[in-house]
């Protein structure tokens, strides 16, 4: 399969690698992004954390709250910057955030066909084509959540002015300023460190596995590493395996509030609810960033990425 200079940028946008790597891996793989991925990082060229990272859009997310019990996260994107700082774009955004609250739809399809709440003549998506034609500009709406505490609470936050919107909901049978304080700050602990669990519980079986298999390839390939005994090798696996689960699951990361570097948000949570008598467990969150796995325009580069493989 030929690999076009599109494929290399594709592939170095979603792993961080460089263009040469990426080249290759394509070429072992036979143009499979997906297996190319797997390459990169069993070679230690890429890590997947980087897959949304490393591609932008502009637009905003905006995240409303309703009686600490309902809350709901939209994301809106803009194609450049300076709209989305446009106040005419930032009232259509919460518009948009407090259709979502109200909504019962399941997706984003239902959610654009159903009847607009500023104008029941309209639909979500006419209203969204009518403010494409007075801003200028296309807009798309392209993701919404929900999240209702049944026995407890939700709290929002909102980073860069809306670049990053969370919701995290918690179980608790008080709620007072202290224990919505406390929430908030896991919620910007969220924006930060960007967890992808609340607890290793979430984990599947199937997921470790697949974690090991890039470790134990990645020590393979390591001259130094791959000649240690196998009951070294085995170690290390589980204690980096050990490590990364920590890092992406919420309970477990160190607080970054904590006051003597170590407590974990698990741990906190548990002193803010002994301190307020407080049964209190974090049981979801929803973190949204503007453009996170989307592709913006970058022409230059990939005018770069085509004159490198020539040369190559």
């Amino acid at each position: 399969m030929a690999i076009t200079a599109a494929m290399v940028k594709e592939l170095r946008e979603m792993t961080g690698a460089g263009m040469m790597d990426c080249k290759k891996a394509l070429t072992e793989t036979n143009g499979d992004m997906d297996a190319a991925v797997e390459f990169l990082r069993k070679n230690g060229q890429a890590k997947a954390e980087k897959k949304a990272g490393r591609i932008a859009a502009e637009g905003l997310c905006k995240v409303v709250v309703k009686d600490d019990k309902t809350a709901a996260v939209v994301e809106v994107n803009s194609e450049t910057d300076f709209v989305a700082k446009n106040e005419e774009f930032q009232k259509f955004v919460a518009a948009v955030a407090d259709q979502a609250l109200a909504t019962s739809a399941a997706d984003i399809d239902a959610f654009l066909a159903e009847s607009w709440n500023a104008d029941s003549s309209k639909t979500v998506k006419d209203a969204l084509v009518e403010k494409v034609a007075v801003i200028g500009e296309n807009l798309t709406i392209r993701r919404f959540a929900k999240v209702e505490a049944a026995n407890g609470c939700v709290v929002s936050y909102t980073h860069g002015g809306g670049r990053i919107g969370v919701i995290v909901e918690a179980e608790t049978n008080v709620v007072n300023d202290a224990v919505k304080e406390a929430l908030t700050n896991v919620a910007m602990q969220v924006a930060a460190l960007y967890p992808k669990y609340v607890s290793g519980d979430e984990i599947s079986a199937d997921y470790v596995e697949h974690e090991k298999e890039i470790l134990k390839a990645q020590i393979m390939n390591d001259p130094k590493e791959s000649q240690k005994p196998e009951k070294v090798i085995e170690g290390m696996i589980q204690g980096r395996i050990k490590k990364e689960l920590k890092e992406i699951c919420l309970v477990d990361q160190v607080y970054v509030k904590a006051e003597d570097g170590k407590q974990t948000v698990g741990q906190y949570i548990a002193q803010v609810g002994k301190e307020n008598n407080a049964d209190l467990k974090v049981v979801k969150f929803v973190r949204f960033e503007t453009g996170e796995g989307i592709e913006k325009k970058e022409e230059d580069f990939a005018a770069e990425v085509a004159a490198q493989m020539a040369g190559n």
